[in-house]
């Protein structure tokens, strides 16, 4: 009996998917062709000067030909791009160094011990600035202020210190990016651990329940929305800390090497290679935790 209502049920499924899909792919094709024009408009003045030195008259089809494929484009075209990150995934070993997958592991393990370092410290400050008054009087105003310094200034001078001390590699760009990604997490957890509201507090205090019950029975399983939205800006802001890092240090190694060796020898195609790998990395990680976040929230019954 239930077998012909399949049928209306998967197509209602199949529909909805449809509809969801067009929107996206418009909004793809279009910027894929306002990226074309632009790559034949931004490369067009160098083929016209090299076609004027060798006194040669170019067609529109053939201007057009000439700029989607030279070799250091001003502006690459999608299909430039999507060569170079293919030749950078799959066209080279692993650990050879011209890999993406090498050097965005070099980026990944940074970003990593970056974001854990600074998730934990946005979480025991917040734990203690909505525990005590002192705290959220002195330590918040310190948080906010310490985000008003541009990274780019920052980044320099975290590099040249640990240096001086021996200390190179990961651990300097783990601090940076620690650096961005506490603040997110700061302000996401005091926020959550602040919503049960004063009713809630009572009903809890009735029960005669004590700071900590109200802590681990009501605060944090109220904070956890909070918790992971946040945390999905921080591991973004986290990546983009560790890829700062790594270009004052002039490293060989990671996705911030490969724009910065990209961007002395003119290779515009690594660079842009580099940074879609990067959008890749941090759409992955932001996922993984969304994926996270709905496994917790079923777990601890907040979600279905």
């Amino acid at each position: 009996m239930t077998e012909p209502a399949a049928g209306p049920a998967r197509s209602a499924r199949n529909g909805l998917t449809a509809g969801r899909s067009l929107p996206v792919l418009a909004v793809l094709t279009a910027i894929l062709a306002i990226w074309y024009v632009a790559a034949v408009g931004m490369n067009a003045a160098w083929v016209r000067d090299q076609a004027a030195r060798a006194d040669t008259v170019l067609s529109t089809g053939e201007l057009v030909r000439q700029t989607l494929t030279l070799d250091r484009p001003v502006l690459p075209a999608p299909h430039q791009v999507a060569a170079g990150l293919w030749e950078g995934i799959a066209g080279q070993r692993i650990t050879s160094k011209r890999s993406l997958v090498w050097h965005g592991w070099i980026t990944l393990s940074a970003t990593l011990a970056g974001f854990a370092i600074g998730s934990l410290a946005g979480i025991l400050l917040a734990v203690g600035i909505v525990h005590d008054r002192a705290m959220d009087r002195s330590v918040m105003p310190w948080a906010v202020a310490s985000q008003t310094v541009p990274i780019l200034a920052i980044a320099p001078m975290v590099i040249v210190v640990f240096a001086s001390a021996g200390i190179t590699g990961l651990i300097p760009k783990a601090i940076i990016a620690a650096w961005l990604s506490f603040f997110p997490v700061l302000v996401g957890m005091v926020k959550g651990l602040r919503t049960p509201d004063a009713m809630q507090m009572d009903l809890m205090r009735s029960w005669n329940a004590s700071a900590g019950q109200l802590f681990w029975r009501l605060r944090l399983p109220s904070s956890m929305p909070y918790l992971f939205a946040s945390l999905k800006v921080a591991v973004a802001a986290a990546l983009v800390g560790t890829i700062v890092g790594e270009l004052p240090a002039g490293a060989s190694a990671g996705l911030g090497a490969r724009l910065l060796s990209g961007s002395y020898y003119g290779q515009t195609v690594q660079i842009w290679a580099a940074l879609f790998a990067a959008a890749a990395l941090a759409a992955g990680l932001v996922m993984l935790i969304g994926l996270i976040e709905r496994l917790t929230l079923r777990r601890m019954g907040l979600a279905r």
